[in-house]
């Protein structure tokens, strides 16, 4: 009985982690507080996750990994360079009620003090970031765009989707659909696309 317990709750503990980082914080929310919502001893949280940082990497992992999921099933189907480009900017940003984002902007500030959060993150962009490459570099090999430096680019139109996320989601200042005009604009800009090809 124990043992179906303890092999059933991983995925559990993630979900109830997350709810109580988008609740508390991730720089304030505790083991106990999982534990608590989940009604069970810190001990079974402790059995599955050493630490507490170890726990929230895993949390944020697990979201992260639902959005990179679907990205790659929407990928994995044969595309043309502009459809796969368009997918994954669609793919970034908030959308919804954006739990997904909540968690990264509450870790990049997290990630300031915890080199293990901020490795987490690190790999977790990284992931995202060779998506929109590939789908760049194949545009450019088929002539579909014109990018003398994919890699640069991906860095400028990350940037400016972090930062227009940023304003969305913390200071209000940006709508999502002006977040996803000017990305639009931004990154046709870099290819040498007209916007409306990538609407």
């Amino acid at each position: 009985m124990v043992r179906q317990k303890v092999e059933v709750r991983r995925e559990a503990i993630l979900a109830a982690t997350i709810e109580q980082i988008e609740a508390r914080g991730m720089a304030t929310v505790r083991v106990a507080d999982v534990a608590a919502a989940l009604g069970v001893s810190t001990g079974l949280i402790f059995y599955h996750f050493d630490t507490k940082n170890a726990l929230i990497v895993a949390a944020l992992g697990y979201a992260v990994e639902r959005d990179l999921s679907r990205l790659d099933r929407a990928l994995s189907r044969s595309l043309a360079a502009p459809d796969r480009l368009k997918r994954v900017l669609s793919s970034y940003g908030p959308t919804g009620s954006a739990p997904s984002w909540t968690l990264w902007i509450d870790a990049w500030a997290t990630a300031l003090r915890e080199p293990t959060i901020r490795s987490a993150l690190r790999r977790l962009d990284d992931r995202w970031r060779a998506a929109l490459v590939g789908a760049v570099s194949d545009g450019v090999a088929a002539g579909d765009f014109v990018c003398a430096d994919p890699r640069a680019a991906v860095a400028r139109i990350g940037a400016l989707l972090d930062g227009l996320s940023v304003a969305v989601l913390v200071y209000r200042t940006v709508t999502r659909g002006q977040l996803r005009r000017w990305v639009r604009e931004a990154t046709a800009s870099e290819l040498g696309l007209d916007p409306a090809a990538l609407a």
